[in-house]
C-alpha cells in the first residue's frame, strides 16, 4: 500500500509539472510573437525537465516551474533561434523530398525503394533533432561537438532509440484518441518522454539514473551481478 501511495504521488508529481511547462511553453512561445519564441521555449522545455530529473525534491510549485523555464528562455533566445530554425529547415527539407517521392511515378520496385529510404531518413533525423537538444541542454558545448555526441546516442544506444520511436507512435495514437490530451498538456508530453528515455537508458555522463543508483548503493541486485 505504501508502495502504491509513493507512486501515486510520483505520477501526480509529473502530471503537475507537465501541465504546468505546458502553460509556459504557451506564454514564453506567445512572447516571443512564436518566431522568436518558439525555438527558446522548446529549448527551456528540455532544460526544466531535465532540473526537476536530477533534483532530489521533485514537489515543484508552479512558481518553480516557471522560474527556472522563464530563466533558461531567456538565455536560449538567441543561440536556441540558431540552433532551431537550422534543424527546422533542413527537417522541412526531407519532409519535401519524401513528399514528392510518395507523389511522383518513379517506377515500380525503384519508387519504392527511394520512398523507404527517405522514409528512414526521416526518422533517424528527427531521432537526432530530439536527442540533440536533451544534448545541448546538458552540456554546454559547441554545435558541432553536440551534433557528433548527438549522431553517437543515436547509433551506441539502439534501445533508448527504439523506445523513443515507440513512445511518439503511442503519443500520437492517444492524441488521436484523446484529443484533450494535446489541447491540456501539448507537446510536452512527448518530449518529457524522450527526455526521461535519454537520463534512463542513454548513459550520458552527470545525466544518468543508473549512475546515481549506483552512487547511492541503491542498485537492484542484477547490475550488482553484472559489475
Amino acid at each position: 500500500m505504501q508502495r502504491f501511495a509513493v507512486g501515486y504521488e510520483k505520477v501526480c508529481r509529473v502530471i503537475w509539472v507537465v501541465f504546468n511547462i505546458n502553460v509556459a511553453f504557451i506564454a514564453h512561445t506567445l512572447m516571443g510573437l512564436i518566431v522568436i519564441g518558439l525555438f527558446p521555449s522548446i529549448a527551456a522545455i528540455y532544460s526544466t525537465v531535465r532540473t526537476w530529473l536530477i533534483d532530489e525534491d521533485q514537489s515543484w510549485t508552479w512558481r518553480q516551474v516557471w522560474k527556472v523555464f522563464h530563466e533558461a528562455w531567456g538565455e536560449e533566445i538567441t543561440s536556441a533561434n540558431g540552433f532551431g530554425w537550422i534543424q527546422f529547415i533542413a527537417g522541412a527539407f526531407l519532409a519535401w523530398d519524401y513528399y514528392l517521392a510518395n507523389n511522383n511515378d518513379l517506377g515500380g520496385h525503384v519508387g519504392i525503394a527511394v520512398s523507404g529510404i527517405l522514409l528512414v531518413v526521416n526518422v533517424v533525423y528527427w531521432l537526432f533533432a530530439l536527442m540533440s537538444w536533451a544534448i545541448r541542454a546538458h552540456f554546454d558545448e559547441k554545435i558541432m561537438w553536440i551534433v557528433r555526441m548527438s549522431v553517437s546516442m543515436c547509433i551506441a544506444r539502439p534501445l533508448c532509440s527504439l523506445l523513443i520511436i515507440l513512445e511518439l507512435l503511442l503519443t500520437v495514437w492517444v492524441w488521436v484518441k484523446w484529443p484533450g490530451i494535446f489541447m491540456t498538456f501539448g507537446i510536452v508530453v512527448p518530449l518529457f518522454l524522450v527526455i526521461a528515455t535519454i537520463y534512463s537508458f542513454a548513459r550520458i555522463p552527470g545525466f544518468s539514473i543508473l549512475a546515481e543508483l549506483m552512487e547511492s548503493k541503491e542498485v537492484h541486485p542484477s547490475y550488482e551481478a553484472d559489475r
